[in-house]
């Protein structure tokens, strides 16, 4: 038994859905970092001659998001949490109050999914005998170990991501002949965007192709309205 419970649990570990919680923030955090770094490497581009303010400008943007992402996405989560886990606190004491109702609500939740009266009763007898909060954290609630947020987790898949998403920009900046910088960073950048866009989607089975036209599109609008403004301010001072 204990064996056959396992392959289950390998099985369902398979599923798309036991990755979301650190896909999201990870596709997040690189994805940008890519583009913000980029953009931002391209507004000083088109406004500066020389290669140092670009490089600083870069840099800092890279330092700045990343913790900034890592930070934004720790409140964030933990926020998420603390709203789950006072709803669970509350459950607790209705459970303890009123575990009649509280028992008519799982044998009425049972019910709308499909089953007979008589039968929706039974099972939330017997789930509420065996584990009555986790039988109401996961069907009257909705939660479950899946989508249970995890602050941590989710901080250091976005910073760490958005630091290797932004090194990238950063190496172009560094490198890459000045004269065509503000055109190496965009090429690059949509490259880096491309690819991180087709694993992201393999990873999560979702249509490759629509994530890379939709990291093409918006990567296109962000580095090209920073572009412009680069270029004004540049135009200006001159």
């Amino acid at each position: 038994m204990a064996k056959q419970i396992q392959l289950v649990d390998n099985y369902l570990a398979n599923y798309y859905i036991h990755k979301s919680n650190w896909l999201r923030a990870a596709v997040l955090g690189a994805n940008d970092g890519i583009l913000s770094t980029a953009s931002l490497a391209i507004g000083v581009a088109t406004a500066s001659d020389v290669r140092g303010p670009i490089i600083l400008a870069t840099l800092a943007g890279l330092v700045a998001g990343s913790l900034s992402m890592a930070a934004g996405e720790y409140v964030s989560v933990s926020s998420q949490t603390d709203v789950e886990n006072a709803d669970i606190e509350r459950e607790k004491r209705e459970l303890k109050d009123m575990p009649k109702i509280e028992l008519q609500r799982l044998a009425d939740i049972y019910e709308k999914r499909g089953l007979q009266t008589a039968t929706a009763l039974i099972v939330a007898k017997e789930l509420t005998k065996h584990d009555a909060l986790g039988a109401h954290v996961r069907d009257e609630l909705g939660l479950n170990a899946i989508s249970k947020a995890n602050p941590t987790q989710a901080a250091f898949a976005s910073g760490a991501a958005f630091t290797v998403g932004g090194v990238l920009p950063l190496l172009v900046s560094l490198f890459l002949p000045l004269k065509t910088l503000e055109y190496s960073l965009y090429g690059f950048a949509l490259f880096f965007l491309i690819i991180l866009g087709a694993v992201a989607a393999k990873t999560g089975g979702s249509s490759v192709n629509k994530a890379i036209i939709r990291v093409t599109f918006w990567g296109t609008v962000a580095m090209g309205l920073t572009a412009l403004v680069g270029y004004l301010f540049n135009a200006n001072v001159g």
